[in-house]
């Protein structure tokens, strides 16, 4: 624990120093961008109002000094030259007023650069430049010579002073010029140059003092002493969580048998006693690290605010932490308003789908009846209108969505549209040909259907496929795109009204009566259940063969589902028949040898004098001996 405890300190320690780096370096970056685009207009109108006060400024001395040569008497050119000076003035007020508004017009744009004390705190900041000098380079040099200064072991404060030169207030100390106040500094801060110079004067002084006072040795000691406290404070509580949690966890284990039960209900159970139990400790885990997490959060910016200079290590963890946090409650704050649209918009159309959901489950059960609309049309059709009433709210509630206008966001909606356009098309051509499927009615649930090679009865039907039970319990799943492309036979949709016909063939040889046969079969028929009496079974002989004649039975019945049995029972009450008959179920093949055998015309087609043929036996005598 001491270990893990150490590794964390330095890890975040090192954390919050980059993190306080990379945000100074970055605010440094983004300020010099701003200055330089938002004071350069600004310069070069200086630069011009700055030429006009010097040429302004020599002519005032010459006139200055031409009315001290005057003699009493000359009224009319004293006039003259006071006249001049009066205007040279007014032109200084107005030089001063035009500056004043345009800085002004700067202020919320351009960003001043910090000068720095000892303890690397903001004394103030500088916004124009004197010379040569940028205000960047004037903050560096300034921040420089205050650190210079409280390296001197011999510093004074009582030589820190504010001397006015030609154009300036100079801030100095013995023959070092700390920073000069120009005019353009003053009208920045609102201020006289004199005043302006005795708050820097003051600003700087008190940073070199403050930093002596905090870097001397008691002072070191003491903050030593405040870190080891802090620390044994924080290792004491760290060790009191574990206590307590080491006694949470006995007091769950004695109680475990009264207060857990299996969370079931009916047969099912969701959580046995056991496993709520392991629940339980995990989430007490997480909790002892969260109280340590939070322990360490506010230790750590304790201790980092003990010494000056790692105060701003404290302020980064602090922001580190709290600022994307306080962006969240920010975010969701901000985002109530469209939230509450949204709900209104979901409401709204929840309570819309269900009444077009009431008005087709009437159109459903028939109690709604609409010309040309069938009821096995009604939830199909449902589907489709709830499927565009929530497309139709998804459009409506998009704008509100939280970075929904982003580029991010729209390129990741698109990118999103093509993977579904590429991935998608065999699943949207079965959905289109199970919408066509569903308004052509070519069958419906429970009908006796072939498709292709399956035959079965139709057990279910979705946009996308239908599932087919063959007689062997097989159940098929048939794409609709399939059904639509191919040819399916509907074995139900005429059995109740007019009766499905199952007919069968039998090859009997010519030496059996055709009429006999026709009979035979017809008898047969009619004895087999679920065969419909009326209509009537009739005989279609199909083919005269070479060798036999193929006859077709044909019986109608109202029970598509059973063709297997029915055609089993009538296969074998063809038999029976037959047998019963004398006809021999054959289909024979003769050869040319027609000696001695008798014709296969039937023999009420053959003349009374009719006789077979006797066979000829020719027998031949070999004359070797």
């Amino acid at each position: 624990m001491r270990n893990l405890l150490t590794k964390i300190i330095t890890m975040l320690m090192l954390s919050c120093s980059i993190a306080s780096y990379g945000q100074t370096d970055s605010i440094v970056q983004k300020n010099d961008s701003i200055n330089n685009i938002a004071l350069h207009e600004y310069n070069q109108k200086l630069a011009k109002v700055e030429q006009q006060r010097i040429a302004d400024s020599i002519k005032k001395i010459e006139l200055e000094s031409q009315l001290l040569k005057l003699k009493t008497t000359d009224n009319l050119q004293k006039e003259e030259l006071l006249q001049q000076l009066k205007s040279i003035e007014e032109n200084e007020k107005s030089r001063i007023e035009d500056k004043k508004r345009h800085i002004d017009s700067l202020r919320n744009t351009a960003k001043g650069y910090p000068v720095f004390g000892v303890m690397k705190d903001t004394l103030f900041l500088v916004y124009s430049k004197i010379g040569a000098s940028t205000p960047k380079e004037r903050a560096i040099n300034i921040s420089r010579k205050i650190d210079k200064l409280y390296e001197d072991d011999f510093f004074k404060t009582d030589s820190i002073l504010v001397v006015k030169s030609e154009n300036t207030y100079d801030i100095v100390y013995g023959e070092i010029i700390l920073m000069s106040i120009s005019e353009n500094d003053a009208i920045w801060y609102g201020r006289s140059m004199h005043e302006l110079a005795q708050s820097f004067k003051e600003s700087i002084k008190n940073s070199i003092v403050k930093a002596k006072n905090e870097n001397s040795w008691l002072k070191i000691i003491v903050r030593i002493g405040l870190v080891l406290l802090v620390i044994a404070i924080a290792w004491g509580l760290i060790w009191l969580i574990g206590r307590g949690y080491s006694r949470l966890l006995l007091f769950i284990n004695s109680k475990k048998e009264k207060w857990l039960k299996d969370l079931s209900y009916k047969d099912y159970t969701f959580l046995t006693a056991e496993q709520e139990m392991q629940v339980i400790l995990f989430l007490v885990k997480i909790f002892r690290w969260f109280v340590y997490a939070i322990l360490l959060y506010i230790t750590l910016p304790i201790i980092f605010s003990i010494f000056p200079f790692s105060r701003d290590w404290a302020d980064a963890l602090f922001q580190l932490i709290w600022s994307p946090f306080k962006g969240v409650l920010i975010a969701v704050w901000e985002y109530l308003p469209n939230l509450f649209s949204i709900l209104v918009i979901y409401f709204v159309m929840k309570y819309v789908i269900r009444f077009v959901r009431y008005i087709f489950h009437e159109i459903e059960a028939e109690k709604l009846k609409i010309s040309g609309f069938h009821a096995d049309w009604a939830m199909p059709t449902y589907s489709i209108v709830k499927f565009l009433l929530y497309a139709f709210m998804f459009v409506l509630i998009f704008p509100y969505l939280p970075g929904s206008d982003s580029n991010i966001f729209k390129g990741v909606s698109v990118f999103i549209g093509v993977l579904f356009s590429l991935g998608s098309s065999s699943a949207i051509a079965n959905m289109v040909a199970g919408l066509v499927i569903t308004y052509m009615r070519p069958f419906k649930i429970g009908d006796r259907i072939k498709i292709g090679d399956v035959t079965g009865d139709v057990v279910e039907k979705t946009l996308l496929v239908t599932r087919v039970r063959t007689i062997k319990n097989e159940v098929i799943t048939i794409p609709n795109s399939s059904v639509l492309n191919g040819n399916t036979t509907n074995y139900s949709v005429e059995a109740m009204e007019k009766g499905l016909i199952i007919h069968t063939t039998v090859t009997i040889g010519y030496d059996v009566p055709w009429k006999n046969m026709h009979k035979a079969l017809i008898d047969a028929a009619l004895r087999t259940d679920s065969i419909l009496d009326e209509p009537k079974p009739f005989v279609l002989q199909t083919s005269l063969d070479d060798f036999y004649v193929s006859y077709q039975i044909n019986a109608y019945t109202r029970e598509a589902g059973k063709q297997a049995l029915i055609y089993s029972n009538l296969h074998q009450n063809i038999q029976d028949v037959c047998n019963e008959m004398g006809i021999e179920i054959l289909s024979p093949h003769y050869r040319a040898a027609r000696d001695g055998n008798m014709t296969t015309i039937p023999a009420d087609y053959l003349p009374k004098d009719y006789k077979s043929p006797s066979f000829n036996v020719k027998v031949e005598t070999s004359n070797d001996k």
